[in-house]
């Protein structure tokens, strides 16, 4: 199996070279498929999305590679042209407005920031820096983690039910700097909501991630979504994605063996992979 990667992060948002470089290190790689989506552009200062002016450089500069790449000799590669588009009500751009004015191939739809709706500010759960997550469950929800976390999958909720990206981004990664301290993942309360996400999940068609970027980074003790999570995919018979979230190009496949390894003993028996011709089954081996 030759592996593939779907959720890149280059210099146009928050990762760390231009785009070529990645591909060069993905044929080095031998990886057969490199797809692209850096972070669409948010309407407040941030330093890792896209500014909204660059957008049309971040598409043309992707599509001038997937040229190159795709006749090259000895670059049996195909590199795809996608978006990872933050999805906070009433804030951000729609996913539509994504799709109809740009070339995707396709857009994985992922939560970084959740809104509480009596509050103005964001609980930002992502980035290197734990304390911002831990300052934001205070500031943004009183400390109720309950309800921080129930308007986080809430908000996965809506973005699936009326949006239905093509791939869910890092599903649990409101996880990321618990480590069992605010809550445990066999709550009831918190299974609950994981099964009803599923539910819209497997109903909406859409595919969803298992991103490797947590583990390898030593921010989660576990992958997103962790194995309990994807014991309950497996069942459902949910297509899943295999992607590091690469911010760098020798993240490209990271944990990769160990977790194929993984999601065969649990049961998955393909992954899903982007392909010219559309959306495909691939064996799951090493």
């Amino acid at each position: 199996m030759r592996y593939f990667n779907l959720h890149t992060h280059t210099s146009f948002s928050d990762g760390s070279e231009k785009p070529e470089s990645y591909v060069l290190e993905a044929v080095c790689q031998g990886l057969s498929t490199l797809g692209f989506t850096d972070h669409s552009p948010v309407p407040f200062s941030n330093s890792f999305a896209i500014r909204e002016e660059r957008m049309d450089d971040y598409c043309a500069d992707i599509l001038n590679l997937k040229k190159k790449y795709s006749s090259g000799p000895g670059t049996d590669i195909d590199i795809l042209l996608g978006l990872e588009i933050d999805f906070i009500p009433g804030v951000t751009t729609s996913i539509e407005s994504y799709r109809s004015k740009y070339p995707f191939d396709y857009v994985i739809g992922s939560v970084h920031l959740v809104k509480n709706m009596n509050c103005p500010d964001l609980w930002f759960i992502d980035g290197p820096d734990m304390s911002i997550y831990e300052a934001g469950l205070q500031d943004v929800f009183g400390g109720n983690v309950r309800n921080a976390v129930t308007a986080y999958y809430r908000q996965i909720q809506e973005m699936i039910a009326n949006h239905k990206p093509d791939i869910v981004g890092h599903f649990d990664k409101v996880k990321m700097y618990n480590r069992d301290r605010y809550f445990s993942e066999s709550d009831p309360w918190y299974e609950t909501l994981i099964d009803e996400t599923l539910t819209l999940v497997k109903k909406a068609g859409c595919i969803l991630e298992v991103n490797t970027r947590g583990l390898y980074k030593k921010r989660s003790e576990s992958l997103f979504p962790g194995i309990s999570v994807l014991k309950k995919m497996c069942s459902l018979k949910i297509p899943i994605i295999l992607s590091s979230d690469a911010h760098k190009p020798s993240e490209l496949s990271l944990l990769f063996p160990e977790t194929i390894n993984l999601l065969q003993e649990i049961g998955f028996r393909s992954l899903t992979n982007r392909t010219k011709t559309g959306w495909k089954e691939v064996p799951l081996c090493k």
